[in-house]
């Protein structure tokens, strides 16, 4: 006889797999509610400076886009060359070299609804 048990198991989650929350918060397009999509809320694209890992240089990231890969890669392109900087994308956000938060404000408000300035 074993005295282990199971303490804790991410089997049959009920979470969302596109916002990762409880499937009862859930708004994003992936929950249907008997038969009928939830409401849909524009995602905040938010804009953040980040410097951790990164030896004291600080970043601009871009995070909250549903874009696919290819669209998300061309922005980028082009929001690099706006900033006059190297950058990259990684896991669904958009890495910038140096802090350009106004600048590429101002660009994606021009593009998308909902941009907002995230952190201090």
């Amino acid at each position: 006889m074993s005295n282990s048990r199971l303490v804790y198991s991410t089997k049959d989650s009920s979470r969302c797999p596109g916002c990762h929350k409880p499937l009862r918060k859930c708004l994003c397009r992936l929950v249907q509610d008997k038969g009928k999509p939830r409401q849909v809320i524009d995602p905040a694209i938010r804009i953040s400076r980040e410097s951790k890992g990164r030896k004291g240089k600080g970043v601009t990231i871009l995070s909250g886009f549903e874009l696919g890969e290819t669209e998300l890669k061309t922005l980028a392109k082009k929001l690099k060359a706006l900033c006059g900087s190297g950058g990259t994308v990684k896991n669904g956000m958009i890495e910038i070299q140096g802090d350009h938060r106004e600048s590429l404000k101002q660009e994606l408000e021009k593009q998308f609804t909902n941009v907002k300035l995230a952190g201090g």
